[in-house]
């Protein structure tokens, strides 16, 4: 042994070389050395190894050991090959360590196989742990860190601590999704593979990361599980990538959808809320809420806005936070308020807000509590600033970056056409619904005989305004026309063609043409306005309507009907029922008559006429629809006696589906005429018959209290007959009508047209209607299936001048 040590370890207490490849393998035979190189202690792993037993080694030179025996001192690790039981031969690897004070030195072996391998496993672990993209956390069966490379400033995600488990560096609700799914790799073996991860931490300073990470189970050498090694990669710039990607997507699709100006604002802040911001509200202009330009205005901090709409991720919007339809109080003049102004987004912290405003009252109104980061992103439109939008972060701890507030910019920027084309609409929409209701005649007439109500309910913001319109007209001798149509088509042009149509139907109604004749007529205009349009338009210029002539003597409503619903007619004490009408083609289509019916109208009962826009409203099938409206009416008459509560009623109804069209009603609910207040007489068409007339009106006239009348009706009674026994011929009709006015009209079978005509001073005769015309309020005639009626109306004069 020459008295050097044939092994030796480095004298500072390390293990020298081997400490840089890790140390040996765990499970390694062990041997004890004296100074001497005798064998001092020899482990069970030693003797595995070398198939000698201890009683062998102990006491003798550990160079004995050595396959080829050399009388030099070995190097403090290195390879060497033994004697391996009797006659064989075993390389192996050691390291060796001198412990110090003992005089001995602690050798270490492995077969050199298992070395290489640990070699290998060590070299491995440097090669992760040196790693700044890839991420390696090696667990033990408690899922407590090992080894890592995730430290401070090496890695994106959260960094980790050797001995931390997941619960001490991310958020709770994170820790325990995440343990869960390791845990099912340790117990069962199963590797993970690209896994997702969203990870929250919950120390300051706040982050979020979206993680990929693989995880298999480690083992011992006899296969027992040890723990778990991790493999993960930094996603987080692609998730938030796609995050901005979904957000710009769902801006795209959700924003813009509808017309209305305040269920645009609202999907801006539906589209921010959750996914981007805790809170949002919208702020209009209340120029552009009312369809009109905003003011422009770049200086001072009323922004003259009005907040619009807002979402909450909690659900209700805090109490203490600005109100939805408030007017949203000036801020200070400040740069930063300019900025908006301008068309600029801001990115401000809370402390920041609070200075702005200053007073603690405005900071609650604007700031929600526990809010730390705003952006403020204007809506500027054809350099008009339209309003603001506001976003806050409080219950997530990360702020917001600068790319977040370039991504609400970005959508602002979109959301602001869709509002300016909301506000453009609306304007378009005001002014056409405005010349729509003033086109329409008046809501309730109440006359003598007949009430009245109509009801105009335009197309819900996103369809234009169409051509439906109703009509209540009074005629002589107490007769009433009800209208109601609808124009094909929405926009200026069906306005502008219910305009002329209504027109139309005034002029018809002083001829006294019975509705079958209106509609012909009509259909005639109908077609000329169609052969006016431009080529393209032809097709589109047309209209559905039904005209309806009431009678309070006879008590029926004749009507007729050019492709319109058929009314519903509900009696007092009864059921209402669809009025069995045939209806003609369109107006416009031409070649085929109109027909009429007749119904009866009793006193109370009503009558309802409508376009298909409210029929829509209670169901799609137009016959059930019908039905439904029908039903409606008749539990709404036994209960609501007032036709305009009515009307408010039946316009309510259905399954609530939004007007998508115009819907126009007219509702008729006729009254009494006592029999007493009609008398009515025939002569042969004789000369004496005029003094019969005449008699016969002054007594009437007499018994009704209106000798006042009676001077102007005899002259008016016997101008009228004695045409009728010149150039008529019998039988002669005459009849009295006492109402709001005394009618006086004279029936004879002739069709021939009376005319007014001023007599020379010379003429014995010509001048009876010129006389008629200047004693009457005023006159005219209609013709019937045979023959025509002349009618004059007076003014009662009730208290006889003595």
């Amino acid at each position: 042994m020459g008295g050097t040590d044939p092994v030796r370890g480095g004298g500072d207490g390390t293990m020298g070389a081997s400490e840089a490849s890790g140390g040996p393998p765990e499970g390694a035979a062990v041997a004890l050395v004296d100074r001497r190189g005798i064998v001092a202690g020899w482990s069970r792993a030693a003797e595995g190894l070398l198939e000698r037993p201890a009683d062998e080694v102990l006491g003798r030179s550990v160079l004995r050991l050595l396959a080829e025996e050399r009388h030099v001192r070995l190097p403090e690790d290195g390879e060497v090959v033994l004697r391996h039981g009797d006659f064989g031969t075993v390389a192996v690897r050691y390291w060796a360590q001198e412990l110090q004070g003992s005089g001995f030195t602690l050798v270490l072996a492995v077969g050199s196989g298992r070395a290489a391998g640990a070699e290998q496993a060590e070299a491995v672990f440097r090669a992760l742990l040196a790693q700044d993209r890839l991420g390696f956390i090696l667990r033990d069966a408690d899922l407590a860190v090992l080894r890592t490379n995730v430290l401070p400033g090496e890695f994106g995600g959260p960094p980790q601590v050797v001995g931390s488990v997941l619960s001490e560096v991310m958020d709770g609700a994170d820790a325990a999704r995440t343990e869960e799914t390791l845990r099912e790799v340790l117990e069962t073996g199963r590797p993970l593979a690209a896994q997702e991860q969203h990870v929250r931490s919950f120390r300051p300073p706040h982050h979020e990361w979206s993680l990929s990470y693989s995880a298999v189970r480690t083992e011992d050498h006899e296969g027992h599980p040890t723990g778990v090694a991790v493999f993960l990669t930094d996603a987080t710039e692609h998730w938030r990538a796609a995050q901005r990607a979904e957000l710009r997507h769902r801006a795209s699709a959700g924003v813009g959808n509808s017309l209305d100006i305040e269920r645009t604002a609202q999907e801006i802040a539906d589209t921010l809320v959750p996914r981007f911001a805790d809170l949002a509200w919208v702020d209009l202009a209340d120029a552009v809420l009312a369809g009109e330009e905003p003011p422009k205005n770049t200086a001072g901090g009323d922004l003259l806005l009005r907040r619009v709409a807002v979402r909450s991720a909690d659900g209700p919007w805090p109490d203490q936070l600005l109100p939805v339809g408030a007017t949203v109080p000036p801020f200070p003049d400040r740069p930063m308020v300019r900025e908006v102004q301008e068309g600029r987004t801001i990115r401000i912290d809370r402390r920041a807000v609070e200075e702005l405003l200053g007073d603690p009252a405005h900071v609650r109104l604007a700031a929600p509590e526990g809010g730390h980061s705003l952006i403020i992103a204007p809506l500027f439109a054809r350099a008009l600033l339209l309003g603001a939008v506001g976003v806050w972060r409080a219950e997530r701890p990360d702020p917001f970056e600068e790319d977040d507030a370039e991504l609400l910019t970005e959508i602002a920027a979109q959301a602001a056409l869709s509002v300016d084309n909301a506000r453009r609409y609306t304007r378009e929409h005001r002014a056409v619904d405005s010349l729509q209701r003033r086109l329409l005649p008046q809501a309730s007439t109440t006359t003598r005989v007949m009430e009245t109500t109509g009801s105009y309910v335009p197309a819900e913001a996103g369809a234009e305004i169409g051509g439906d319109w109703f009509d209540a007209i009074a005629l002589p001798s107490l007769r009433t026309g009800l209208v109601v149509g609808d124009v094909f088509g929405s926009g200026l042009h069906a306005t502008a063609t219910m305009g002329r149509l209504r027109t139309a139907v005034q002029t018809l109604a002083d001829l006294e043409l019975a509705p079958d004749e209106v509609l012909t007529q009509l259909d005639t205009l109908v077609a000329r306005l169609a052969a006016e349009a431009e080529p393209g338009h032809r097709d589109t210029v047309g209209a559905t309507c039904l005209v309806a002539l009431h009678d309070p003597v006879t008590r029926c409503c004749v009507m007729a009907s050019a492709g319109h619903p058929p009314p519903i007619l509900a009696l007092p004490d009864g059921p209402a029922h669809a009025v069995d009408l045939q209806p003609g083609p369109p107006l416009g289509v031409g070649g085929l008559p109109f027909e009429t019916a007749t119904v009866d109208m009793p006193p109370g009962s009503v009558l309802a006429l409508y376009t298909d826009g409210l029929l829509r409203r209670y169901a799609p099938d137009l016959d059930a629809a019908t039905r439904h409206l029908a039903d409606r009416l008749s539990r709404l008459q036994r209960s609501e006696k007032r036709l305009p509560s009515l009307s408010r009623g039946l316009m309510a109804g259905g399954d609530g589906t939004p007007f998508l069209d115009d819907a126009a009603l007219l509702l008729a609910r006729p009254s009494a005429l006592a029999p007493g207040d009609v008398a009515s007489w025939e002569f042969p068409a004789e000369p004496d018959a005029v003094g019969a007339a005449r008699n016969a009106a002054n007594e009437k006239l007499t018994e009704w209290g209106l000798e006042g009348n009676a001077f102007v009706t005899e002259l008016i009674v016997s101008e009228l007959v004695t045409n009728a026994v010149r150039h008529a011929g019998g039988p002669i009709g005459l009849r009295l009508i006492r109402g709001e006015l005394l009618y006086c009209e004279v029936t004879d079978p002739s069709n021939t047209q009376p005319r007014l005509r001023r007599a020379r001073t010379t003429d014995e005769g010509g001048r009876g209607l010129f006389l008629v015309a200047q004693l009457s309020r005023r006159w005219g005639s209609r013709y019937g299936q045979n023959g025509k009626t002349i009618w004059a109306e007076q003014e009662l004069v009730e208290d006889f001048p003595e």
